[in-house]
């Protein structure tokens, strides 16, 4: 069996959490809920990880990696690649809502073609 089975499910369970994330339609007050319930999370182990360097290192054996380090790089790893989709999926959102502002500002300033003034 593979030492590393368990540290390679658990960063694909974190990716698939985060494509489900993503691609989990709306933007009420459950899902923002769980987006601050994740980076508290995610605050919290940082913290630890600061506070007892000594514990990653034991979490990494439990998980199958050779050090602490290296276990904190991977969870790095995932969480970039959250934020870098969160952050294309934001800016694609806005980049729709300047085309139909600007739409709607050309509409608004429109001049009827029999209305010019010579």
């Amino acid at each position: 069996m593979d030492p590393q089975l368990l540290i390679k499910l658990v960063l694909l369970l974190g990716l698939g959490a985060i494509a489900l994330l993503i691609l989990w339609p709306g933007r009420g007050a459950r899902r923002l809920a769980l987006r601050r319930i994740s980076l508290l999370f995610l605050v919290a182990c940082a913290a630890v990880a600061v506070v007892f360097p000594q514990l990653s290192n034991a979490v990494a054996t439990l998980f199958g990696v050779g050090r602490g380090a290296d276990l904190l790089l991977y969870g790095l790893v995932v969480c970039f690649v959250g934020y870098v989709i969160a952050t294309r999926a934001h800016h694609s959102r806005v980049d729709i809502q300047v085309t139909e502002l600007a739409r709607a500002q050309a509409l608004a300033r429109a001049v009827e073609p029999g209305s010019m003034h010579r």
